[in-house]
Formats: C-alpha cells, structure tokens, sequence
C-alpha cells in the first residue's frame, strides 16, 4: 500500500496540473440561484417569436433572422468595460475565419439595457465593422434594441446572470452559439477567441448538437502563433499527457493486473 501511494502522488499532482491547463479557466458557474455569471442551458430554446428594433429602426423577430447558426452576443452598448473587449474579440476572430458570414452563420448582438435606442446600436455597429479586414455584409449581423420584459426572456432563456450598479451593469463576457431552431448549442467564455472554437461551435449548431465539445481538443492540441500566423501543434503538451496516460496504466496494472496473493502462495508453496 505505501508503494502504491508514492507512485500515486506524483500521477495526481501531474492530473492537476494538466486539469489546471485544460478545462479551469472558465468554468462557467450552473448555481440556478446565481446572481452574476452564466447558469447554462445547453439544449435549451430561445424564444424565437420575440420582437425587437435592429439598428435602423426596424421592428424584427428572432425567427424572421435566425435562419443559419447564429452567434450571440448579449452586451450593453455604453459599457464601459468588457463589451469592448468582447466585441473585439469577436471581430478579430471573424477576420481569420474561413467560414464566410451570410453564407454559413449570421451574427447577432443584444443590448440587455432597455433603455438603449437603435441609433446607439447603428453607431456601435459602424464602429466595429471598421476595424475589420473583412466585415460582415450589413444584413448578415444585426444589433437589436428592445423592451425590458423581451429583453428579460432572451437572457433568461440562455442562462445570461447580470446586475444593474448604478448606470452600468456587472456581467459576464460570453458567445453563444445558436442553432436555426433557436435551441443554445455552445458558451464560448472570454474576450479572446480562436477561429478553431467559434467554427466548431457553428458546427455543432448546424448540426443541432450540444455537449462536450472538440472544440476545447483541439485549442489544448494547438495555439494561435502571432509570428507565423498559424496554429501550431503544442508536441510538449500532448507528450505530457500521453506520458501521463502510460503512467496511470501503469498504475492501474500493478493494482489490478498483477499476480493474486493467492497465486504467490500456491507458486511457494510448490
């Protein structure tokens, strides 16, 4: 027992190590009674019959728009904090995107501060299609305004947790995909995203999918280098954890594999 405890110890400090690496991040939080953050609601359906105003005045439901996977984004346009971040986040990942908008997915934006007006959402539309090397058609990406009583729906509908302070608003940064039927596929957390993660999340919206996803497979199996502009195999990573995996078999044949005390005494004995 004391051998099998040595050579545990070091095989459960290198699992928390790579559980540390792979999945803690962002654990989102599924507390029903959460005051701030994302309860999340994989499978569910977002009221597609809602009406809101899109950012040239136009009164337009969810269903009339949602007809492709979608990416959600529930912000509020005045943030002053991490809207913008996830904005850009957002739009640097579109640029390096194979998939094209329009054709494959359609981007939405909410702002869940009713008292936010169309004209706000057109000048933050405007802003953010500038920055970008490959902007979306006008159509393909809507910003929506609405009442509160809609408003509360969608964000209830998805799991979206978030507290009024003042003129502002406490919150979280989150993508969502949705599939055409309106049903939430996948949570994509942060401000940074990898075009990898937000085209398997439309993946599995297509497909109408929800679950664990590849997509966190493959951003452990390969990182975004800047310098060459190109994913690279992390081979350090994956050799650790194959190390790892032979490690823990190891283990497990020296407590389950191994001659039975029985078989000892006979051979002995013999």
């Amino acid at each position: 027992m004391k051998y099998l405890i040595q050579i545990s110890l070091p095989i459960l400090l290198l699992m928390n190590c790579f559980s540390s690496e792979t999945g803690l991040k962002n654990v989102p939080a599924q507390d029903s009674e959460l005051a701030i953050g994302i309860e999340e609601k994989l499978g569910g359906m977002i009221p597609l019959d809602l009406s809101f105003k899109d950012e040239a005045g136009a009164d337009v439901t969810l269903s009339s728009y949602i007809d492709k996977p979608v990416i959600l984004t529930l912000v509020y346009y005045r943030c002053p904090g991490i809207c913008s971040p996830l904005l850009e986040g957002l739009t640097k990942a579109i640029d390096r995107m194979k998939i094209k908008s329009g054709q494959d997915y359609k981007l939405v934006t909410l702002s869940f501060d009713p008292t936010e007006t169309p004209e706000l959402a057109r000048q933050k539309k405007a802003n953010y299609l500038k920055t970008m090397k490959n902007p979306p058609e006008d159509k393909d990406w809507v910003w929506l305004s609405g009442d509160e009583e809609s408003i509360r729906k969608v964000t209830d509908a998805t799991g979206f947790r978030y507290k009024r302070e003042g003129k502002d608003f406490i919150h979280s940064a989150t993508l969502m995909a949705v599939s055409p039927s309106g049903k939430i596929s996948r949570y994509l957390y942060g401000t940074s995203f990898l075009p990898f993660d937000i085209q398997l999340a439309l993946a599995e919206a297509q497909a109408e999918r929800t679950g664990p996803t590849i997509a966190k497979l493959l951003k452990f199996c390969f990182s975004y280098d800047p310098g060459a502009k190109k994913y690279v195999l992390q081979v350090t990573r994956i050799i650790g954890t194959v190390m790892l995996m032979i490690l823990a078999g190891f283990l497990l044949f020296l407590v389950y594999g191994g001659p039975k005390r029985t078989d000892v005494d006979q051979d002995v004995k013999g």
